[in-house]
């Protein structure tokens, strides 16, 4: 165990993409906060470049013998950042072994682990926390700090809109590791989890109903251009049109690209290596020859307390990568847009103002007709925009480690911004949205929820 000023000393499980490139790298950057003191996974190349950035953490080739050696690595924490399928049996094995840990999102795969994921909690009070990383960054933290302030006054709509980028989503949910419900969740838990867990997040509690529409339309085999091989470095007929033309992305658009997602094709990323990966791999894979079957567009609408609805759209069909948002109060309403870091504050109240302390680049202050209302013009602090899309989450990934890290010093993790009890609703949420759009009828969300007997005791609540 570290010392209560030392760096607290974590374990890695998982050593992919999230478990390394976002948890990993952020303790690797921070040595007087946090020290990564072992890395566990299957792949050689991706647990010794970890434990090499790391200066030399021990490794193991499977995550029960970095949880057997818990006590004697003197762990304080643990960053759990394994495939879904595994999350609640890894989760299980270090809450038994009595460490506090963060679970990368989603926390389970479907009801039936997150049921199992619930109750061993109930019995044992874990101090645990999920990876919503949204509700870190600059911009929704003050997107928040404006709402909690009473600057619009009592909040009635909120639109959110995640434009999940055409490329991004035949990375991931096409071509990807959450292209199957069955192998990891559905669209609305592996990929608006992140949007759900806001909106739940800044209205401040669970819906009471919600409805959702959305369908796979467009990558799926009838829709596949006449002659269309099963990969794309296979002689394509239309690679030059096609948006999806697997080489046209990981080889020429991210060619100065080495890290997340290039380094998910394999240990070689020169050009050749990457070529070679897209001959007989996932990412390689037409888009309309997979065996993806999650929506490509969904809507969500939901009813809260106190008359305030919400809507969810998410879409592949975007040219952007980004979250806008929405929100109408009874004295202002608020617009976002995530990636450029601007919000935009209309004030019909003479005597709202907006809070201060937010991490501002900019502040412009406009008079609107016919009303004279103010429009207040936002630059929030952006933490390094050159990351682009394919790093960071807008400063999220960042902001959640700084908090665990000192939540793990404390004794709070679970509680606070890193509250289990939001987490876990907002996971609800996400199920609630898949039956619901299934299904084609609206739902009861708190009879739903009662019904499947998924709650918290108040142990966990705090």
């Amino acid at each position: 165990m570290s010392t209560p000023d030392g760096p607290q000393r974590i374990v890695i499980i998982g050593a992919g993409g999230r478990g390394r490139d976002a948890y990993g790298r952020w303790a690797v950057e921070h040595p007087d906060r946090a020290r990564v003191v072992a890395v566990a996974d299957p792949s050689p190349e991706r647990r010794h470049a970890l434990a090499a950035d790391a200066g030399g953490a021990r490794t193991y080739d499977d995550w029960q013998g970095a949880v057997a050696d818990l006590a004697a690595l003197k762990a304080d924490a643990v960053v759990i950042a394994v495939p879904d399928a595994l999350h609640v049996d890894v989760a299980i094995a270090v809450a038994d072994a009595g460490l506090p840990f963060l679970l990368e999102k989603p926390a389970a795969p479907n009801l039936g682990e997150l049921r199992r994921l619930v109750q061993h909690a109930r019995r044992t009070s874990s101090a645990l926390a999920i990876g919503h990383v949204l509700r870190f960054t600059p911009f929704w933290r003050s997107v928040k700090a404006i709402l909690d302030a009473g600057t619009i006054g009592r909040m009635l709509t909120l639109e959110l809109r995640e434009n999940v980028g055409y490329w991004h989503f035949a990375h991931s949910y096409v071509r990807g590791n959450w292209r199957n419900s069955a192998t990891s969740g559905p669209m609305a838990l592996t990929k608006t989890s992140h949007d759900l867990d806001l909106i739940r997040w800044l209205v401040g509690t669970a819906p009471e109903s919600m409805y959702s529409i959305g369908e796979l339309s467009w990558f799926r085999r009838e829709n596949a251009p006449e002659g269309a091989p099963e990969f794309c470095v296979q002689g394509c007929p239309v690679s030059q049109s096609c948006p999806f033309f697997a080489p046209r992305y990981y080889v020429d658009a991210l060619a100065g690209v080495t890290g997340h997602p290039v380094h998910l094709l394999g240990a070689d990323t020169s050009p050749a290596g990457r070529m070679r990966a897209l001959r007989d791999g996932d990412y390689g894979r037409c888009v309309y020859r997979g065996d993806n079957d999650v929506a490509d567009h969904q809507q969500t609408t939901m009813r809260f307390p106190m008359g305030v609805t919400a809507t969810l759209t998410a879409s592949a069909f975007t040219a952007e990568n980004t979250r806008h948002v929405t929100i109408t109060g009874s004295a202002g309403q608020i617009s976002g847009h995530m990636e450029n870091g601007e919000i935009v504050v209309d004030l019909f109240s003479p005597t709202a103002r907006i809070p201060e302390g937010l991490p501002l680049d900019a502040h412009e202050v406009h008079t609107k007709s016919p009303m004279a209302h103010e429009r207040h013009i936002l630059r929030v602090t952006l933490p390094n925009p050159d990351l682009g899309d394919h790093a960071g989450h807008g400063g999220g990934d960042a902001g959640l480690m700084a908090e665990f890290i000192e939540a793990v010093r404390q004794g709070s993790v679970g509680r606070g911004e890193l509250s289990f009890q939001t987490a876990l609703d907002s996971h609800l949420m996400a199920f609630g949205a898949e039956a619901s759009r299934r299904s084609g009828e609206p739902l009861d969300f708190a009879a739903w929820t009662a019904e499947i007997d998924l709650h918290l005791d108040d142990r966990l609540r705090a």
